[in-house]
């Protein structure tokens, strides 16, 4: 299931005109800034990301090369990236679930019947962190989620000093999560998605 051809805030957004080559005629050019689903084929750029991303942090990935590949397949449309003239520079992964609270099972499965969407990971490249893209590409992300007839709530799980960021983006705290991996611990969060059927008269979903 997808989407993307009924999304208005998934169209490339063009945040600089390309200059035309001498004699007037333009070349073809990538978007300058583009939001879109992911394929299985984004999955090794997707990928180096999240490794360069975790590994330095927590020492491991929320997502293997495998699962991430796993997860594209199954639920491309839960997942988006946001690409600049053609490159992946930051990217969300989610797929469903099927109850209240996130479980250890949750980390690999993704349940179809499920209303609450799990939200992986979050993860921006190196080159373009402290730009504010992590905040914005969550904002869209979770305005997609509004067209999703299946997504009623988006959940996912955090260390806590990055409680604060999620708040900042209207997740709520549930408490501390059942979710364990290694030593790390972690704090479950929610936000509700709501608004389907406004969204859908209103932005053609």
């Amino acid at each position: 299931m997808s989407a993307l051809s009924a999304l208005p805030f998934l169209k490339p957004v063009q945040l600089r005109s390309p200059r035309s080559p001498p004699g007037g005629q333009r070349r073809h050019t990538l978007p300058a800034s583009e939001f879109r689903c992911l394929s299985p084929g984004d999955a090794v750029s997707v990928f180096e990301i999240e490794r360069e991303a975790f590994i330095s942090v927590s020492g491991d990935c929320p997502l293997h090369l495998d699962e991430i590949r796993h997860f594209l397949n199954l639920c491309p449309e839960l997942s988006l990236g946001w690409f600049e003239e053609g490159r992946l520079v930051a990217f969300i992964i989610g797929s469903l679930w099927d109850q209240e609270r996130l479980s250890q099972a949750a980390l690999t499965l993704h349940k179809p019947q499920g209303s609450a969407v799990h939200i992986h990971v979050l993860a921006v490249h190196r080159t373009v962190r402290q730009q504010g893209k992590g905040s914005i590409l969550m904002w869209r992300y979770l305005q997609h989620l509004r067209c999703l007839p299946c997504a009623r709530r988006a959940l996912l799980m955090c260390q806590p000093f990055l409680v604060p960021f999620y708040q900042k983006c209207g997740f709520q705290a549930l408490g501390p999560c059942q979710v364990t991996v290694g030593d790390l611990a972690f704090v479950e969060m929610q936000h509700a998605v709501r608004g389907h059927a406004f969204m859908r008269r209103n932005s053609g979903c």
